[in-house]
């Protein structure tokens, strides 16, 4: 099959996108999602299908007759890869393959390429190709089908077939031992900057959000900064730290802008990205960003809280900014740019803002000195001789026993 190919002849890679229903919420009936993760993987959409199933079918996880159906728009369409909004087996991804004849993958592989595509910190590119091995260490059986189990003599089984794979899962596994103590490393940097301002007794903030929601957008122009910021998914992987000065309370905070999660993030990429996310579990308040201008805002909110719970970080206080106002239907607009929103029972305060139009960034600043205030009346009700002693005892302490003491002062 010829692949089309741009002005410049490079080979332009056009997939048939495949999702399924299983009655699930969080179906995306459209798949508009998994084309936004196409393209910016680079990859074209140019076809679409979808089916409704009790349950995965063991082998081809769509069934043979849907199966086929999906080989015939992507003969007609030419595409030259298949890709699944779900989650495939190793057998599964195998057999589609032989069927379809054509390469098929799926969502989790799918975000490992635009992460590994996006990754440019030295940190990042560890804990990419970390959940890349992770991945791929599943998925040896469709690599090596070529070297088949092969039968020797009598009483001999197995042949150059089985060795090679063993060879290469040996290979996997000793990487991935390097990358995971290189992270180890990694962490205990991050771990000794972050004692650093918990000396200076300041106040961690950290963004959060679904992907494309304008954390970075926000994130500079809370801080006049110039972190790289685009219209597109997981534009941003890598933590950026930065000082704030609030004019409300005549002292700095210190603001990270952090990963943006998606559905379905692979838990793999969560584990891998732990150092990263680091800065979201020790922060003293959460900036939740909010695409208030997509019709799923909700769903969204609930899919980053599943992140944030799965990383620990889910009782940290939330600030809940709603931001992309400018881009809101007139007749969906809020009356009032800030107000309450109910989770759970829970009420969160939530501030409508721009950030690209600079909206509602004063009304943000307030809220969070706001916060810091009351953060500071907090600490000040504890016992003074207490909290005076402590500071004494972490100015002549090591690094190993300042970490214990700041754990047992929060």
């Amino acid at each position: 099959m010829q692949r089309n190919t741009s002005r410049d002849e490079t080979p332009i890679v056009t997939a048939i996108l495949v999702g399924v229903d299983f009655g699930h919420g969080s179906f995306d009936s459209d798949l508009s999602e998994l084309g936004l993760l196409a393209q910016t993987a680079g990859i074209e959409p140019v076809g679409r299908i979808t089916c409704k199933r009790k349950s995965p079918d063991a082998a081809l996880f769509v069934g043979s007759g849907k199966a086929d159906e999906i080989k015939q728009l992507a003969l007609q369409l030419s595409a030259t890869e298949v890709l699944f909004d779900q989650s495939l087996s190793p057998a599964q991804q195998r057999n589609l393959e032989r069927t379809l004849e054509l390469p098929v993958n799926d969502r989790i592989m799918l975000i490992l390429q635009i992460f590994a595509q996006r990754a440019r910190s030295h940190e990042g590119k560890l804990q990419v190709e970390l959940a890349r091995l992770q991945y791929l260490s599943t998925r040896l059986v469709r690599r090596w089908s070529h070297l088949e189990r092969q039968s020797g003599g009598i009483g001999m089984r197995g042949g150059p077939g089985e060795r090679q794979i063993e060879l290469d899962k040996r290979m996997i596994n000793e990487n991935i031992k390097k990358i995971k103590d290189r992270l180890v490393k990694v962490k205990k940097q991050r771990n000794t900057q972050r004692r650093q301002r918990e000396r200076r007794d300041v106040f961690n903030i950290s963004i959060v959000g679904y992907t494309n929601a304008g954390k970075s957008t926000l994130f500079n122009t809370l801080v006049k900064a110039q972190a790289y910021a685009a219209d597109q998914l997981f534009a941003t992987l890598d933590t950026t730290t930065r000082q704030m000065y609030l004019v409300q309370t005549q002292s700095s905070v210190s603001l990270s802008d952090t990963v943006g999660f998606v559905r379905d993030l692979p838990h793999g990429l969560v584990a891998a990205f732990q150092a990263t996310l680091q800065e979201a579990i020790n922060a003293d308040l959460l900036l939740h960003v909010i695409d208030a201008s997509n019709p799923e805002w909700s769903l969204q909110i609930e899919q980053v809280n599943d992140v944030l719970t799965e990383i620990g970080a889910n009782e940290i206080p939330q600030l809940l900014v709603f931001n992309k106002l400018d881009a809101v239907p007139e007749d969906k607009k809020p009356d009032q740019l800030q107000g309450f929103y109910d989770r759970d029972g829970q009420l969160l305060k939530r501030i409508y803002v721009s950030a690209q139009q600079n909206m509602g960034i004063d009304l943000l600043r307030q809220a969070i000195a706001d916060f810091v205030q009351s953060d500071k009346l907090d600490a000040n009700q504890q016992d003074p001789e207490k909290i005076n002693n402590i500071d004494k005892t972490l100015e002549s302490e090591s690094d190993s026993d300042l970490i214990q003491d700041i754990d047992y002062l929060d």
